[in-house]
């Protein structure tokens, strides 16, 4: 195959994805313009449920895939819907911390924040594969030194809202986990319209149940409806499936957290959005870890599971 033709595909990929980065960069932007007019939960289920929706068609058109029909075969609906279910369940909560959370600090923190998911899939990853890679914890480190610039303002106070967009980064992680282990087994685009239509429904009993449901208010709120269920959920997804096809998943994955940077800028543009230079340097901090914890380390520190001795590979 052609090296230059493989190159234009990577080139066209980082495209991609990148578009995928800056629009999902935008959705915090309307997802803190919708909490002017209604609560997290109304929000939640209306964007879930119509961003679900919106999978339809494409469930229709990638069902011509050959892989995803193998699939099938080897896995019945229930399997799928259960394990939807659950990733739809653990995407609820985090959906949901993070949107609480953006009534009580900024879309650029809670962009950065959020992007600490990767470091909690990488804690996952020691105790998974009980490896324990210098890379990883360097960005731990590097990350916590973030977290602590960016949050921390008032001697060793925390900002409340801080905290609860870290809870949904935690649920975000574990939320990656289980995609990552799904995706393996079943068709990704019919597991995510049934972990969207999960997290709607749960939205929604929330929503009677915690919420006053007000038309006006709903109304008032109809643009950041519309614009975090098509973007956000259906045409995010969909251009990072398209992308992913073209580039290699670590490379994938550098260019989609770039959305928290997105983030900061909309909220600055936008919402007028201040940082001070010591949030600024947190920011910067949590990025470089983000990105240090996905590229590859040559040395890492193998743990036993049935011994207490450490093996140092190269």
């Amino acid at each position: 195959m052609n090296k230059k033709y493989i190159d234009k595909n990577v080139i066209k990929g980082e495209i991609i994805l990148l578009l995928a980065s800056i629009l999902w960069g935008s959705c915090f932007l309307f997802q803190k313009k919708g909490m002017d007019y209604i609560g997290p939960f109304t929000l939640g289920a209306f964007r879930f449920m119509i961003g679900g929706s919106l999978l339809i068609p494409i469930i229709y058109i990638f069902s011509f895939n050959k892989r995803a029909e193998g699939l099938r075969v080897q896995y019945g609906k229930k399997d799928l819907i259960k394990s939807g279910v659950l990733c739809g369940i653990v995407m609820f909560f985090a959906a949901t911390f993070q949107q609480i959370g953006l009534i009580y600090t900024t879309s650029g923190k809670a962009g950065f924040i959020t992007a600490m998911e990767i470091i909690v899939v990488a804690i996952a990853a020691i105790f998974i594969t009980k490896k324990i890679f210098l890379n990883i914890v360097l960005g731990i480190v590097i990350a916590l030194s973030g977290m602590y610039l960016l949050c921390i303002t008032n001697g060793i106070s925390v900002q409340m809202g801080d905290c609860i967009v870290f809870l949904g980064s935690i649920f975000f992680g574990f939320q990656i986990m289980l995609i990552d282990k799904y995706s393996k087994i079943y068709d990704v685009i019919k597991l995510s319209f049934v972990q969207f239509i999960t997290s709607g429904v749960m939205s929604a009993i929330c929503m009677f149940a915690f919420e006053s449901i007000d038309i006006g208010s709903i109304i008032m709120a109809v643009g950041p409806i519309i614009y975090t269920s098509v973007i956000e959920v259906a045409v995010c997804y969909t251009l990072q499936v398209v992308g992913q096809k073209y580039v290699p998943p670590v490379i994938a994955a550098i260019t989609l957290t770039l959305e928290s940077v997105f983030a900061v800028i909309f909220g600055a543009v936008f919402l007028g959005e201040s940082m001070s230079l010591k949030e600024i340097y947190g920011c910067m901090f949590m990025l470089i870890a983000v990105i240090i914890v996905q590229i590859p380390s040559k040395k890492s520190y193998i743990i036993h599971n049935k011994s207490q001795n450490k093996e140092h590979t190269i």
